[in-house]
């Protein structure tokens, strides 16, 4: 068995997706724009290396002799992975473009929608979860565990599923607290009328022309009467 090689291949993938799942546990927290969206663009980057580990252990172990473990051993991580693929990665792209419409005012703070969608559980558990997945084949790499195993099958699947329901709340209820910050906050605060303001009246005084020209226009009537 190649056990330097296979470990040295889930060795790589368990510290890329580990390491992915804490740079998306840290997303949220991203202050400005342009600190969120290099977040968001450094996780695109690690999990695209993390595409390539999985790519990399059937093709390195294929071509050396001898039995390896590390399929196995890549098993585990890769249902989460598929989900990572088929939504992490298309939201990840949204929280991306949202955070690059602030590119002409980088030190803007991030916008609690933004924030918000980087809180979703959708983001950071399946990314979690295959770091996670990941780790638990390293001793399947080592050979400590041997695969198939009803026993330690059913050990992992209790203790996976545990964590996944952790993970999942723990994000559903940051996810939660970040989307009431989207809406404005109403005070409760007392509305009432306000009295509508009473022009005053404006006297106009006349010109000495003009009461010359009426008090002739009143006598030439008085005349005429």
């Amino acid at each position: 068995m190649n056990t330097a090689t296979d470990l040295i291949l889930i060795g790589a993938l368990a510290a890329t997706w580990l390491t992915a799942g804490l740079l998306a546990d840290a997303l949220p927290g991203a202050r400005t724009a342009r600190e969120l969206r290099r977040r968001a663009r450094t996780l695109s980057m690690l999990v695209g290396g993390g595409i390539a580990v999985f790519v990399a252990v059937p093709l390195v172990t294929g071509v050396l002799p001898g039995a390896s473990a590390a399929p196995a051993a890549a098993l585990l991580p890769a249902v989460p992975a598929l989900v990572v693929l088929t939504v992490t990665v298309r939201r990840l792209a949204q929280v991306r473009r949202g955070a690059g419409a602030f590119a002409t005012a980088p030190l803007t703070p991030a916008p609690p929608a933004l924030r918000a969608a980087a809180a979703h559980p959708l983001v950071a558990t399946p990314l979690q979860i295959t770091g996670l997945a990941a780790l638990a084949g390293v001793p399947i790499a080592a050979g400590v565990i041997e695969v198939p195993g009803a026993q330690v099958a059913g050990i992992v699947l209790t203790v996976v599923g545990v964590v996944v329901l952790a993970l999942g709340v723990r994000h559903a209820i940051r996810h939660s607290r970040l989307s009431v910050k989207v809406f404005a906050p109403i005070g409760k605060v007392r509305l009432r009328a306000v009295p509508a303001r009473q022009s005053s009246l404006e006297t106009y005084t006349a010109l000495p022309i003009e009461s010359e020209a009426a008090e002739s226009l009143a006598s030439s009537a008085h005349r005429a009467a």
